[in-house]
């Protein structure tokens, strides 16, 4: 099972091993999804974190 790691709303960075919609890429819907974050334990919405290149 394959995880994603994104960012909350509110910033938190967590793993999840499933991101509804995540087959249908960004330009379709947008980046963002409704998800439930460990850290705050609200619906949040939240994007996948993406690497930084330096």
């Amino acid at each position: 099972m394959e995880h994603t790691v994104v960012r909350c709303a509110e910033g938190h960075v967590f793993s999840t091993s499933s991101f509804p919609m995540q087959q249908l890429g960004p330009g379709r819907l947008g980046p963002g999804r409704l998800i439930r974050c460990p850290r705050c334990a609200r619906l949040r919405h939240a994007v996948p974190v993406t690497a930084l290149k330096r």
